[in-house]
C-alpha cells in the first residue's frame, strides 16, 4: 500500500466502504494458504474495518444484475465484476492494485500501490 493510499485511507473527511467481496477474497486466501493471519480471520475484519472507521458493503440484487451488465470488455472473474459493479452503483472510488481494473475505463478506479 503506497503513501497516498494510507493517506486517503487516515483521511476523516473520506468515507471508508469495504466490500463484502473483499472479505470473501481474504477468507479465499486465508482457506488455502496464500495469506496467513496473526488473529482469527473474523476479529482480523473487524479491527481492521473499525480502524478505519469503515463500513461494510454488502452485495445486493443490483449489485448482482451488474456485474453482468457492466460495459464490455471486461475479464470474467466473478469477484472483480462484482467489485467493479458495487464501485459503480455506490458512486465511489474503487482502491486497488490490480491493473486490470485500473484501466477499465468504466469504472472510478485509483492505484492502491501509490
Amino acid at each position: 500500500m503506497g503513501a497516498e493510499t494510507q493517506r486517503l485511507l487516515l483521511d476523516d473527511a473520506n468515507e471508508i466502504w469495504v466490500s463484502s467481496v473483499s472479505t470473501l477474497e481474504i477468507a479465499r486466501m486465508v482457506a488455502i494458504g496464500r495469506l496467513i493471519l496473526a488473529k482469527e480471520l473474523r476479529h482480523w475484519i473487524e479491527e481492521g474495518l473499525h480502524s478505519l472507521v469503515a463500513r461494510s458493503l454488502p452485495v445486493d440484487n443490483d449489485i448482482a444484475v451488474e456485474s453482468y451488465q457492466i460495459p464490455e470488455p471486461f475479464h470474467r472473474d466473478p469477484a472483480d465484476r462484482l467489485l467493479v459493479a458495487t464501485t459503480r452503483i455506490a458512486g465511489c472510488t474503487l482502491l486497488t492494485a490490480d491493473q486490470l481494473i485500473l484501466d477499465y475505463p468504466h469504472v472510478r478506479s485509483a492505484d492502491a500501490r501509490r
